[in-house]
């Protein structure tokens, strides 16, 4: 990679950390992992020390309460690691002149607007999860130098996520609930991390939406997932409050990678075929 010697992945155990990781050439460059347990992002001294005595040229900040359902019984908590976590982090890139990659989330959005968002819409977030990742972009731009903040959503890797609980339910059930009503961009880890390792090469700061190309519902989602792996399941359309795999979430949020095709510098697959490539990992 470009005179990079160094990369520190903060929230390193999560999907995206464990999907940019699998892509990185140890022989090029030294990766610092770190979750909770290593550095604990609320921590301004533990984060700051560390990044002092490592010198990392790249930060790239997958940490965060993603719990819906957490964030609102303890908005506290939520804002500590969503938003001043990011602070913490972006006041160390600073510091250290590193460029700092920071992931964020289309729940920044009310999901009350039925045309996908681009960056350039205004935010509206209706979640205390929402609300607290917003407040830790707006911290990524006052306090980071060099940043890039990147939105993304459904997000499907090696760890739990839609796929894996919808593929556990087939063995043991007949039908599974799934809402026609909730609509996204499926987008995998592997291809999201990719983009990440792409634009960390560049100098093309800002704020980007990356997601898989298209949109569909999670009953739409579903039956793509019966498709490709051939599971002997029957399907029930109904609504959010009766999915028995939704989180809690906006209905519907579709991201638009706008600023993408305006730089015309990269392009994300399809959700289908990335979802393909998914499958074919898992068999």
């Amino acid at each position: 990679m470009k005179n990079i010697k160094r990369i520190w992945i903060i929230g390193a155990n999560g999907q995206l950390g464990t999907a940019i990781n699998e892509l990185l050439d140890r022989r090029e460059i030294e990766v610092l992992n770190t979750d909770k347990d290593d550095v604990d992002v609320t921590d301004i001294n533990r984060v700051v020390q560390f990044a002092d005595l490592n010198r990392p040229e790249i930060i790239i900040n997958c940490a965060g309460l993603t719990s819906i359902r957490e964030c609102e019984e303890d908005v506290e908590k939520a804002y500590k690691i969503n938003a001043v976590g990011s602070r913490n982090v972006s006041i160390a890139s600073r510091r250290i002149e590193a460029k700092l990659v920071h992931l964020s989330t289309d729940d920044v959005f009310s999901g009350e607007k039925y045309e996908p968002y681009n960056e350039f819409d205004i935010e509206n977030p209706k979640s205390i999860y929402g609300k607290s990742k917003l407040a830790g972009e707006r911290f990524v731009k006052e306090f980071a130098e060099r940043y890039f903040i990147i939105r993304s959503t459904w997000i499907y890797g090696k760890g739990e996520n839609f796929i894996k609980d919808f593929i556990t339910q087939s063995y043991t059930k007949d039908t599974i609930c799934v809402a026609k009503d909730a609509f996204g961009c499926p987008t995998s880890a592997k291809e999201l991390a990719k983009f990440v390792i792409h634009l960390m090469n560049t100098s093309e700061y800002g704020l980007y939406h990356a997601v898989c190309e298209g949109q569909c519902s999670r009953y739409e989602f579903a039956e793509e997932i019966i498709k490709q792996t051939g599971l002997n399941i029957k399907l029930k359309a109904v609504l959010t409050e009766e999915d028995e795999l939704m989180n809690q979430r906006p209905v519907h949020i579709v991201l638009d990678d706008l600023m993408l095709r305006l730089l015309g510098n990269y392009k994300m697959p399809t959700w289908e075929e990335a979802l393909a490539d998914y499958i074919k990992e898992l068999n």
